[in-house]
């Protein structure tokens, strides 16, 4: 059983906490889709005003949706298309303040407004992209984003 612990002192403490319990979760376990599944919960339990938490997976260079915490949520996304098809085309973390100002956006759960994307990448190939939807408006800042980086390097270790 796990049960961790994370203080929400301060952002980059909180981040620091979230960082060892999600390596202590991952560390000797092989299997992706179990790694992906459980950061979800993690994610979801201790990031405050979040909606939706989880992964698309780069299939054959489509994002194809993978274990999460949330609504039901699209399952094809095409590179390019939306804040995660950004993510995925260019590599590059998508932090938005309000997703119905994006051009293209993918509305899977009309109560999202801001989107923190975070492309999961080993060996310059993409592996995942990390997706945290929040209803709040300017949800995500750059501690946020740097955080999520952060878990992203654990990811890309273990997926």
């Amino acid at each position: 059983m796990y049960d961790f612990e994370i203080a929400a002192a301060d952002k980059p403490t909180l981040y620091r906490d979230l960082t060892a319990a999600l390596e202590s979760l991952v560390a000797g376990e092989p299997d992706p889709i179990a790694n992906m599944a459980n950061a979800s919960a993690l994610i979801m339990e201790n990031l405050p005003d979040l909606n939706w938490a989880g992964f698309y997976r780069n299939i054959g260079g489509e994002l194809v949706l993978g274990p999460f915490q949330g609504r039901a949520a699209c399952i094809r996304i095409p590179f390019g298309k939306g804040v995660c098809g950004a993510a995925a085309q260019t590599l590059q973390v998508q932090r938005v303040e309000d997703v119905h100002a994006f051009p293209g956006h993918i509305a899977c759960d009309a109560a999202s407004a801001s989107e923190l994307v975070v492309p999961i990448v080993r060996n310059g190939e993409l592996l995942a992209v990390l997706d945290l939807d929040s209803p709040s408006k300017a949800r995500f800042d750059a501690e946020d984003e740097a955080g999520c980086v952060a878990l992203g390097e654990v990811l890309a270790r273990v997926l």
